[in-house]
């Protein structure tokens, strides 16, 4: 599974124009804490929602797939691979680790 810790997020979203975030977690969840990277494409689509949505996701686009702490964006990693998507990764860590490492603005949960 490909994944990027939160120090490579922003470099990698400036080397990838296009690169969507998809927010996995639950709607409280994003209205209490977000990432926001200048630049990047984001959207929010509850994991449980992803099947029914997946004709939102290009299979083409690079997708990094944000959660709480990295468990259900890998969850959502895996599925995305098998309906072949090639350019998915996990954000290990998930808002947890941004929070701690990169943005101490963003509340923790």
């Amino acid at each position: 599974m490909l994944s990027l810790n939160v120090d490579q997020l922003q470099d990698f979203v400036a080397a990838h124009p296009g690169a969507l975030l998809l927010d996995v977690r639950e709607a409280w969840e994003v209205q209490l804490a977000r990432i926001e990277v200048a630049s990047a494409n984001a959207v929010h689509i509850p994991m449980n929602q992803v099947p029914q949505r997946l004709d939102e996701l290009a299979e083409l686009q690079p997708i990094v797939c944000i959660c709480h702490h990295g468990a259900r964006s890998a969850q959502v990693v895996a599925f995305l691979q098998r309906q072949g998507h090639t350019q998915v990764y996990n954000l290990a860590g998930g808002v947890d680790a941004w929070s701690t490492q990169v943005d101490r603005a963003v509340p923790r949960y």
